[in-house]
């Protein structure tokens, strides 16, 4: 199975602001993951158009947002699990908090709210944020993440 994995968009209308490369690929994915802070519903309903889409509510989604998705969700894909979380609170500690949040249940956490990219294995879970696409004020490069399921996961950073 290969999963897109987005967060932190700050989308207000429409996701034609994605970078069109991020579009192209997730066309080619059985999934996409959104970790939160996709500000407007509008994104939700055009990821899903492209592929079944899972999201959690971030700390900058509008009303609209918060009423329709979890602060935090479990999916299960194969034999593993994966958590899906935004994040909250400052950035140092914040892997910390959300590996509370799932423990000891998850083989993989997804993440946003830093808009940095992460992927950090971490007593036997892998701990993966795609960073931005659209934003680098914490990063020097807007990205956005590929996981591949078969027997094991692999996760992969991608810069734009």
């Amino acid at each position: 199975m290969r999963i897109g994995v987005i967060s932190d968009t700050h989308i207000k209308e429409s996701i034609k602001d994605l970078p069109k490369v991020i579009l192209e690929d997730f066309k080619k994915v059985d999934l996409i993951l959104h970790a939160g802070d996709l500000v407007n519903i509008a994104v939700l309903d055009e990821l899903k158009e492209i592929a079944q889409t899972k999201a959690v509510v971030g700390n900058m989604d509008f009303p609209e947002v918060e009423r329709v998705l979890a602060k935090k969700e479990i999916i299960k894909i194969g034999g593993f699990k994966i958590g899906l979380i935004h994040g909250y609170g400052p950035p140092d500690g914040l892997i910390e908090r959300i590996k509370r949040e799932f423990e000891p249940d998850v083989d993989m956490v997804v993440f946003g709210h830093s808009h940095r990219p992460v992927k950090e294995s971490i007593d036997g879970v892998l701990f993966f944020n795609p960073g931005s696409p659209t934003d680098k004020i914490f990063s020097p490069f807007n990205s956005y993440g590929i996981i591949e399921i078969n027997d094991k996961i692999k996760a992969s950073i991608i810069k734009l």
